[in-house]
């Protein structure tokens, strides 16, 4: 098995109501990482992905750029601890601060 990392990212920009998360959870299932991708209540968007390190920067690649309707105007990342029992990327509910739901919009 090859050598496993995982990141945590927070994109900021435009990158809420144009299927960036969506997007990511597609782009990662293609690269063959497994994590997961949340709104943030601040209008960021959260993701984190564990693979190789060169699917991780293929990823991160693609997520400076997010999809067509996108705009990414900066990505933050740091190590995390690896997750030994994920088996796929998925899209989560939001994190609110408030514990009220996020604004409901196509991601």
């Amino acid at each position: 098995m090859r050598q496993q990392e995982r990141i945590r990212v927070v994109v900021s920009g435009r990158v809420q109501g144009v299927f960036y998360r969506a997007s990511t959870q597609e782009e990662a299932t293609a690269i063959g990482v497994t994590g997961w991708v949340r709104n943030l209540d601040n209008g960021d968007v959260e993701f984190e992905a564990q693979g190789t390190p060169d699917q991780l920067q293929q990823l991160l690649q693609w997520a400076q750029r997010g999809p067509a309707r996108a705009l990414v105007t900066s990505l933050s990342q740091e190590a995390c601890p690896l997750q030994l029992h994920e088996h796929r990327f998925e899209v989560r509910l939001c994190k609110s601060r408030s514990r009220r739901p996020c604004a409901t919009r196509p991601s």
